[in-house]
């Protein structure tokens, strides 16, 4: 059986932290902010850290070795 290959595209936007999470940015920052409240904007800014399943699956996708 070959080597599973990791998702190039997950590993460029998905970053793993020093204790193992996994940190990214929100979606929807980056145009058409007019529409959008000054609270969701303010929020898009922050980090975002994956959960739960979540953060299982993409491990997987980003590092299928381990």
């Amino acid at each position: 059986m070959p080597k599973m290959k990791s998702h190039s595209a997950s590993r460029k936007r998905i970053r793993k932290t020093g204790k193992g999470k996994l940190k990214t940015t929100h979606a929807n920052r980056l145009h058409l902010k007019g529409n959008k409240s000054k609270k969701a904007v303010r929020r898009n800014r922050q980090t975002k850290y994956l959960e739960g399943s979540d953060a299982k699956r993409v491990k997987k996708m980003i590092d299928p070795a381990k």
